[in-house]
C-alpha cells in the first residue's frame, strides 16, 4: 500500500472544509474539526507543550494514533488526516474524475471516520479501514447518480502474481479512453480495480476494504480487466 506523505499546498481539489459542531482548526489548507481549537489564547508554556505533543504524535505510528484518539486525544486525528488525506482523496477522485466532487467525498470520508474511529478494533490497518469508508462513501454517491450493476462474485482462477496485468492492456491506449472505459465498470469491479492498480492494495486488503472475500476480489479484478478489454476494443 502506498505511503502516507503529507500533501503540500496549492492543489485546489485538496482544500476543503470539514466541520463537526462548532469546533474547527486549519491544518495545511484544510479546516479540520479537531483538538487544537480547544485552547484559547494559550500562554507560551502551553503553546510549547502543544507543539511538543503534536511533534510526538507526528512521529507515532497509526496504531498509536488510533489509541490516543480513542482515549480522548483529538489532536491525534489531525495527524491521521494529514497522513492519509492524499490516498483517500486520490481514491475518491478515481470514482468521480473531478476535483470538486472528490473533495466533497473526501470530506465525507473523514467526517465519517472521525465519528466511527472510536469503534475501530484494529483488525485491519488504519489505511485499509479508511479505504473501506472511502469506497462505501463513493459507492453510495454512485448509486444515487445511476443504477448499480450487480458485481460478479463467482470463483475464478486468477494469477495473483502477474506483474501489472493492466499495463499490457493499456500500453497503447489513450488515458481518456481508459478513464471512460473504467467509468463503465460495475461499481464493485471499479473499486477493486482502483484499489489494486492505483492504491497498490493486496487482495487481502481489498477484501477487507470491500467487506468481501479474496476469491471474490480476484474474480472482480479478472472480470474488470475482461470488461475493459471489450470496451476498449469496441472504441
Amino acid at each position: 500500500m502506498q505511503g502516507h506523505g503529507a500533501l503540500r499546498g496549492g492543489h485546489p481539489g485538496l482544500e476543503f472544509s470539514m466541520r463537526l459542531g462548532d469546533t474547527a482548526i486549519h491544518t495545511m489548507g484544510w479546516t479540520v474539526p479537531f483538538a487544537s481549537s480547544r485552547m484559547s489564547a494559550p500562554d507560551s508554556s502551553t503553546a510549547q507543550e502543544a507543539e511538543a505533543r503534536m511533534a510526538a504524535l507526528a512521529e507515532a505510528d497509526d496504531r498509536t494514533l488510533v489509541a490516543a484518539f480513542q482515549t480522548g486525544d483529538r489532536a491525534a486525528f489531525d495527524v491521521i488526516v494529514v497522513r492519509h488525506r492524499r490516498p483517500v482523496y486520490q481514491l475518491c477522485y478515481r470514482f468521480v474524475n473531478n476535483h470538486e466532487d472528490a473533495s466533497d467525498l473526501a470530506q465525507d470520508v473523514f467526517v465519517r471516520a472521525f465519528k466511527g474511529l472510536v469503534r475501530f478494533k484494529g483488525d485491519a490497518s488504519l489505511a485499509t479501514w479508511l479505504y473501506r469508508v472511502a469506497v462505501n462513501t463513493c459507492l453510495n454517491r454512485v448509486a444515487i447518480k445511476k443504477p448499480v450493476t450487480a458485481p460478479l462474485e463467482v470463483a475464478v482462477q486468477v494469477d495473483g502474481h502477474a506483474v501489472s496485468p493492466l499495463d499490457e492492456l493499456l500500453r497503447h491506449e489513450r488515458a481518456d479512453k481508459v478513464r471512460a472505459a473504467i467509468e463503465q465498470l460495475p461499481p464493485k469491479q471499479k473499486a477493486t480495480l482502483m484499489l489494486r492498480v492505483y492504491q497498490e492494495c493486496s487482495h487481502e486488503e481489498i477484501a477487507t476494504a470491500l467487506g468481501s472475500t479474496v476469491g471474490a476480489v480476484k474474480a472482480n479484478f479478472f472480470h474488470a480487466l475482461q470488461n475493459l478489454r471489450r470496451t476498449l476494443e469496441r472504441s
